[in-house]
């Protein structure tokens, strides 16, 4: 059995002491060191065709089919949800963590469609949490930030940059004075929600020709890499309660936020099987083989966080 584990940085192990057995396995691996960041990450796994990580496209293609997904090129437009304070403006959710459903696409997405179709791009939410923007191939874009890496943040520190940008800051302008004026919004803050006030802007490109990896199942909770999963007709399946006892697969736990459940449901369990990756976000890299169980000159690995 095959095992890649794609897991959080090392800084969320911090602190946390590491099993013995887990300690000596990780001091006899292979280690290396590889570009940090989610894209870098998932690249070193999931091959694309062009290079890059369409985001949009591929959770397109998930929510909608790859003959959708096909025709032009997309950019995400979350529902987000924006608070000013003394220093700026924070974004503490989009998407699904602003707790939107299908009402709230019903009452909002109709005043928001027309501020996109005067600037000649279609607005569309086949699921609540993932709204869309058809463009035509070829438009600029900007390099938007993620939600994960915004999220929590200052929205300013991650607003786009460069000439593609201005068309894209003046949209999302006129979105949030339609939104902050949208009688919708009171009700939800009389409800005990937080307003939708704005759109996250996210995930430009086209969907991929092919999409290839070295493990035939990919098991993961993002939409993103479900969708790349089902470009690249891979098994994907939502991530399992438990690792997996046979079959090789791609265990995506980059959202699991427990460093101590990790090491207990997922890192101490992949021992037991054959060869073993454990891909981290900020690129620390160790592969598990059963013939390193020799190198008994090794000491164990004291910690995981640097």
């Amino acid at each position: 059995m095959r095992l890649t584990l794609l897991l959080p940085v090392t800084a969320r192990f911090a602190g946390l002491p590491l099993p013995p057995a887990l300690a000596q396995a990780l001091g006899r691996a292979d280690r290396a060191q590889h570009d940090a960041g989610e894209s870098a990450q998932l690249a070193r796994h999931l091959t694309l065709l062009p290079q890059g990580w369409p985001a949009a496209a591929l959770t397109r293609l998930l929510d909608t089919g790859e003959d959708d997904a096909r025709q032009g090129a997309w950019l995400r437009a979350d529902p987000a949800h924006v608070r000013p304070d003394i220093n700026g403006a924070r974004l503490l959710g989009v998407g699904a963590t602003v707790g939107i459903d299908q009402a709230d696409v019903e009452a909002l997405l109709p005043a928001l469609r027309p501020l996109f179709g005067d600037a000649g791009v279609q607005l569309d939410a086949p699921h609540p949490a993932r709204w869309y923007l058809r463009l035509s191939p070829g438009t600029p874009l900007p390099d938007f930030s993620t939600p994960d890496q915004a999220l929590g943040d200052d929205v300013f520190d991650h607003a786009p940059r460069g000439e593609a940008a201005r068309r894209w800051r003046a949209l999302e302008s006129e979105v949030q004075i339609t939104l902050h004026n949208h009688p919708h919004n009171a009700a939800r803050l009389a409800s005990g929600r937080v307003p939708i006030n704005s759109l996250w802007f996210w995930g430009g490109g086209v969907l991929p020709d092919a999409v290839s990896a070295a493990l035939p199942t990919v098991l993961s909770d993002d939409p993103v890499v479900r969708g790349a999963a089902r470009l690249g007709k891979l098994q994907g399946m939502p991530l399992p309660v438990s690792l997996p006892t046979n079959g090789d697969a791609l265990v995506d736990l980059r959202g699991q936020r427990d460093g101590r459940a990790l090491i207990e449901r997922w890192l101490l369990p992949s021992l037991a099987g054959g060869e073993v990756i454990l891909d981290f976000a900020d690129g620390v890299v160790f592969a598990l083989r059963p013939g390193q169980r020799w190198r008994f000159w090794r000491r164990p690995l004291a910690v995981l966080a640097a």
